[in-house]
């Protein structure tokens, strides 16, 4: 008698929702091709479930990182201003489209695969980046907010059509805009900006018909207590480590779905 896939679900949102935790990557990273690879889910329906999936993990995440005091509330919203309206921009758009059609298939596992790709080379060179910011004197209040605000539009259209970019690629945005912010404060505002991203990109698919609810709350069923752990243990453990291992996974999976 095989597992059921309640149970595999269960288990790939705990795997999942502890290394979001940890690394504040991993949402839309990991989970979106895990469905779309592992359980043959539709590229669409994976990127749809897995932002409310997204949504939940990481407003977990939040909880812990605000006990903390590791977010910093201005960035979060400055981000927001750009990346929620963009967001919901995005939907529309593809609302207009045929959602389920092969081409559209085609063109989120393409784009999938891709921002896997530039997600795998933001973390190998996290470290080299944050070198490099260091290095150069923080931008002056209004230039920064702008910028900022502008990455975070970008980053609301990718998350929108991948479900990937609101980890890694929001991290290393941050560590540039805000070099004299620590690593741990970049996590915890990077996983509290993702909330009202993912849940805004979420709902908006939820509206299209591109949401697996039993497998949604499957996922979540061993998502939340992993994000918990793992992001109280995050300072004590080596996230480098972690996150290169990650990057090796994305890399491997990134190329995999641009050839299917």
């Amino acid at each position: 008698m095989g597992i059921p896939i309640e149970v595999l679900y269960a288990a790939s949102g705990l795997c999942v929702g502890f290394i979001v935790g940890l690394t504040g990557v991993g949402g839309g990273s990991l989970m979106t091709p895990l469905l779309v690879l592992l359980f043959g889910i539709h590229p669409i329906t994976a990127v749809g479930t897995d932002l409310l999936y997204a949504s939940v993990t990481k407003s977990a995440g939040t909880l812990v990182h605000g006990f903390n005091r590791s977010i910093d509330w201005r960035i979060v919203g400055t981000l927001a201003l750009g990346s929620v309206p963009a967001a919901a921009i995005s939907l529309w758009i593809l609302s207009q489209s045929g959602a389920q059609s092969p081409g559209t298939a085609h063109f989120f596992a393409l784009s999938l695969g891709i921002m896997l790709l530039i997600t795998a080379l933001s973390l190998i060179f996290r470290n080299q980046l944050s070198r490099f910011a260091h290095r150069h004197r923080e931008l002056p209040p209004l230039p920064q907010a702008v910028l900022t605000t502008a990455f975070g539009a970008a980053i609301g259209v990718l998350v929108s059509i991948s479900s990937v970019g609101a980890g890694a690629i929001g991290v290393t945005v941050l560590m540039l805009l805000y070099p004299k912010l620590s690593l741990h404060r970049v996590i915890g505002s990077d996983i509290a900006h993702a909330v009202p991203l993912t849940l805004v990109a979420g709902a908006g698919h939820w509206l299209i018909g591109n949401v697996d609810w039993h497998m949604l709350l499957c996922l979540l069923a061993g998502s939340v207590p992993g994000v918990i752990i793992a992001s109280r243990l995050a300072p004590r453990i080596n996230e480098r480590i972690i996150r290169l291992l990650l990057a090796m996974v994305l890399i491997v999976v990134g190329g995999k779905l641009l050839m299917t």
